[in-house]
């Protein structure tokens, strides 16, 4: 009996780490994806179909469920979480129409070792010996990635790019935070929801929206609305029943690794010497947040 249930939770650990993989392969793809669809819609339109999509593909998958609920606590959580979302995607696609793919991928990892400096100040505990090693491991390949010249400069679209990580890991943080709470599919549709919301709210204010639509554009938006948002939320709840959340942050660290094969093969886009080597720092430096060998 015992070796039944061992190997049905191994199976379900592998069924579940598949399924985030398969969501690693959509998230790096869209960067390309979102980089092609920008030459031809304005961001915050985009951003605001992305999730308006996401929401109403999300909320019928929950109607026909059953389990579409409406709780004020759980959509308070969700509009602060949806906030901090919609910031990381705002400046990252911002960010996307003056850098590369694969670059702009690697920088938004960074968001990865972020989040536990991040928690150590909303916590007021003090950084693991691994998590600090790690910072300085991963900054030493975003000067690599990012500075240039004689006294070294970072340009507009990694600012903006490092900007967006900064977004996604207060996301992660508050999400954490409340998820252990109350349930993940009201929190999980509100703050979808919200993060739409904020496009549409500042569409006539920073930008004058435009759109052709071309192949390029809809298929961007479809993929990223329905896969790369609200099916890969569902996914993800789903998913870190059966797995930890090293795992899944390890599994996660791949996405910039399909991002730059994208870029390579669909663009002909690749790194430099000095960029692939900040990148690898980079993902050394996550490496040693997510496993800490320094206890």
């Amino acid at each position: 009996m015992r070796r039944r249930k061992s190997a049905c939770a191994t199976h379900r650990r592998a069924l579940a780490e598949a399924a985030l993989a398969w969501n690693t392969l959509v998230w790096g793809a869209t960067f390309v994806l979102v980089k092609s669809a920008l030459l031809d819609i304005s961001p915050f339109l985009f951003l605001a179909l992305r999730f308006s999509l996401a929401t109403l593909a999300l909320a019928a998958v929950l109607a026909a469920s059953g389990r579409l609920r409406f709780r004020w606590k759980e959509a308070a959580a969700g509009a602060l979480a949806g906030s901090f979302l919609f910031s990381g995607y705002a400046f990252q696609t911002l960010g996307l129409r003056l850098t590369s793919p694969s670059q702009s991928a690697f920088l938004t990892g960074l968001s990865s070792v972020m989040v536990p400096l991040l928690a150590s100040l909303v916590y007021r505990n003090r950084p693991r010996a691994s998590e600090v090693a790690g910072v300085l491991v991963a900054t030493a390949g975003l000067g690599l990635m990012t500075l240039h010249g004689a006294i070294g400069s970072i340009s507009r679209g990694d600012l903006l790019t490092l900007l967006g990580a900064a977004g996604f890991a207060a996301y992660i943080v508050v999400l954490g935070h409340f998820s252990e709470c109350m349930s993940f599919e009201g929190l999980a549709l509100s703050q979808i929801a919200v993060a739409g919301i904020w496009p549409l709210a500042l569409l006539g204010w920073t930008e004058t929206p435009h759109v052709l639509w071309r192949p390029a554009v809809l298929w961007a938006i479809l993929v990223t609305g329905i896969l790369a948002t609200g099916l890969a939320f569902t996914i993800q709840a789903w998913a870190q029943q059966y797995t930890t959340s090293t795992r899944t942050a390890l599994i996660y660290m791949l996405e910039p690794v399909f991002a730059w094969m994208t870029s390579f093969f669909v663009l002909g886009e690749g790194l430099s010497g000095r960029a692939a080597a900040g990148a690898a720092l980079i993902l050394g430096g996550i490496l040693v947040v997510e496993l800490k060998p320094l206890r």
